[in-house]
């Protein structure tokens, strides 16, 4: 299966620590580093790495990796990455025809989560979010984590701003091409998000979830997630 990585923002929120966010190094090793490592050790054979701000670079970095490590690497160009980060996804259309993953270059998650999604046969045009249930105790920041609302292992609504929520959006999906359709409806909506995307599936009964249970996730967008990954990473929660 192959994983799409979105990798094309700017990172301002971590500006003090690099000029790329998807090459800041974290406990040694550049951040999209270790968002692989945990798709290969769930099985993950081959990645899509869609680059856009100062997207050379990433991409010649990338490519140092990719040979270094042995891993195959097709990269995307999104010229208009200073849009929201569904762009980002439906530029990588064209190689993407079958099931794959979906994850973000700067969410660190428990490789288990990318194996629970991967062992799931997808309803045709689904796209399954792997989501957490702890909402009570989270370890991301609540106020700037996506919410969702969830109901018989489907996704009623998703947004950042909703009131009625009993999960958080992991950043981890499974998608099936019906993806493509939902950005293109969503973005002729006016919302270039993936969280649009999602809303357009709810609406069509094909945006379901994957309950991650215990297992740890972290999206490392600020300083203090970054703080709080590195001692994920210390003490093997990742």
């Amino acid at each position: 299966m192959k994983c799409l990585i979105v990798a094309a923002g700017q990172g301002t929120r971590l500006r003090e620590r690099g000029l790329l966010k998807p090459l800041i190094p974290i406990k040694g090793s550049p951040l999209i580093e270790r968002v692989m490592e945990r798709g290969r050790a769930a099985g993950v054979t081959e990645f899509v790495v869609v680059s856009g701000y100062r997207g050379e670079d990433l991409r010649a970095a990338v490519d140092v990796l990719a040979a270094r490590v042995g891993v195959a690497v097709s990269h995307v160009v999104n010229d208009e990455w200073e849009r929201a980060n569904g762009v980002s996804v439906h530029k990588a259309k064209a190689l993407l025809t079958e099931p794959f993953l979906l994850t973000m270059c700067d969410h660190l998650v428990d490789p288990g989560i990318f194996q629970g999604l991967m062992a799931l046969r997808p309803e045709p045009d689904s796209v399954t979010l792997a989501v957490d249930f702890n909402i009570e105790r989270p370890l991301n920041d609540p106020e700037d984590v996506t919410r969702v609302k969830c109901v018989d292992g489907r996704i009623v609504h998703i947004g950042k701003v909703i009131r009625d929520f009993n999960a958080f959006d992991t950043g981890v999906f499974l998608c099936t091409p019906g993806m493509f359709a939902a950005l293109e409806e969503s973005q002729a909506k006016g919302d270039d998000s993936i969280s649009g995307a999602m809303n357009v599936l709810a609406g069509w009964k094909k945006a379901c979830v994957h309950d991650i249970g215990d297992r740890f996730w972290i999206d490392v967008d600020d300083p203090v997630a970054f703080e709080k990954a590195e001692k994920l990473l210390d003490a093997g929660q990742l």
